[in-house]
């Protein structure tokens, strides 16, 4: 089993939530956020991430709005 490199992940997180337990964590956050019909701010450009808005249906707008992986 691979060691979670926490401290290398946390240096790539957006996510701006700070009292979230699960930073640098990414199994943890994938799974809660996949729990919740939401994705992990780290699939989302920065300006978006600060909204929260981590559903599904916000992804597949901003993806059709900007024409490209940010």
């Amino acid at each position: 089993m691979a060691e979670c490199k926490i401290e290398e992940n946390k240096s790539r997180c957006n996510c701006t939530y700070e009292p979230c337990s699960r930073k640098g964590m990414c199994c943890e956050c994938i799974s809660y956020h996949r729990e919740s019909g939401q994705l992990p701010a780290c699939l989302f450009p920065n300006d978006v991430e600060r909204s929260y808005d981590r559903s599904i249906e916000n992804f597949i707008r901003v993806y059709k709005e900007r024409g490209r992986w940010w």
